[in-house]
């Protein structure tokens, strides 16, 4: 069976101040990261202008390619470069659905302690569970007030619509609800 894609969310601080050595830093790794096969992109988000912490997150195709990434001289000197003004505060490995819509928890998170992927045909039911309801909740809802669009129009305003709702509110619900089953 193949490996799942690996997120691995981090949360660094840094001296406001130095916001520019900060941003020129976070791009060169980046840079560095986006070389390595299997990489999916990365990004970055500060609570305000004037936080100290920022939440990065890096996303690889797989746990191979990401140890790949992590156990890099290139990753190495990266992160060397950064000493005396980057201080590492938290570090933590999502994989599957379960921890898409979780919040960060406040703790370090060893390698070995990833949690493991439900199998995707739990992951496609879970989906369903919430997609369904808020589809036929759309259907009765808004489809008749778009009804005179063209089908591109009709389903770009449903599905800018419906997406914020499954992201923000039905799955992080349904994937709460089932995690003994997820976990299983």
């Amino acid at each position: 069976m193949e490996s799942p894609a690996v997120t691995v969310a981090i949360t660094r601080r840094a001296d406001p101040s130095r916001q520019a050595e900060m941003t020129a830093w976070v791009n060169a790794g980046t840079t560095l990261a986006e070389d390595f096969p299997g990489f999916l992109g990365t990004g970055w988000v500060r609570p305000d202008k004037g936080s100290h912490e920022w939440h990065m997150l890096y996303r690889f195709a797989d746990e191979h390619a990401l140890r790949n990434w992590e156990e890099s001289p290139q990753r190495r000197w990266w992160l060397s470069s950064a000493e005396g003004f980057v201080e590492h505060t938290r570090t933590e490995k999502r994989t599957g659905i379960e921890g898409w819509f979780d919040p960060p928890r406040a703790r370090e998170v060893s390698e070995a302690a990833a949690p493991k992927a439900p199998p995707r045909w739990k992951q496609a039911v879970t989906i369903w569970l919430g997609f369904f309801p808020v589809s036929l909740l759309a259907a009765f809802t808004l489809n008749h007030l778009i009804a005179d669009l063209n089908a591109v129009l009709r389903t770009l305003v449903s599905t800018l619509c419906l997406t914020p709702i499954m992201t923000y509110l039905v799955l992080p619900q349904v994937t709460r609800m089932l995690q003994p089953w997820l976990r299983r």
